[in-house]
């Protein structure tokens, strides 16, 4: 009840009272300034939380890309050269009118062993690093270049 007396303004004019509800400029204004702070304050750690986000897509690609090769190992006895060989279809990417923000490719393969990078084809902190990742016959995902 109190805030909404506080909401009313009492002038006098010719001995006659006049409520006007509302409020000054600089009430507003300093709304306006409180809350650009509080955006200031908020935007770098969303910016953390949508590049952690996008991270997550590269090491999905690539877990699935690992049980595409595992499948192929168990029956061809070897690890695939190319995404073809084990059936691993890119995502289109987003200039491509795709949605992936990652190009995958298959760097080495042999009977043993296999490397597999996920490469990103956005500068998520527009510094001129690319975020690349990589998987490995044992399925560890790392980060090989952070961005």
């Amino acid at each position: 009840m109190s805030f909404l007396l506080s909401l009313r303004r009492v002038s006098r004019s010719r001995n006659t009272l006049h409520e006007e509800a509302g409020y000054s400029l600089t009430e507003l204004l300093i709304a306006i300034v409180i809350i650009g702070i509080l955006a200031l304050l908020a935007i770098p750690r969303f910016m953390g939380v949508t590049s952690r986000a996008k991270m997550a897509e590269a090491k999905t690609m690539l877990s699935t890309l690992h049980a595409f090769q595992q499948a192929h190992y168990y029956e061809m006895d070897r690890y695939g050269p190319s995404l073809d060989a084990i059936g691993f279809e890119q995502v289109p990417l987003l200039d491509e009118g795709g949605t992936a923000r990652y190009v995958i490719a298959i760097e080495a393969a042999d009977r043993a062993a296999y490397v597999a990078t996920a490469t990103s084809t956005v500068d998520f902190d527009n510094d001129g690093t690319f975020n690349v990742w990589e998987v490995t016959e044992s399925g560890v995902i790392t980060q090989r270049v952070a961005d």
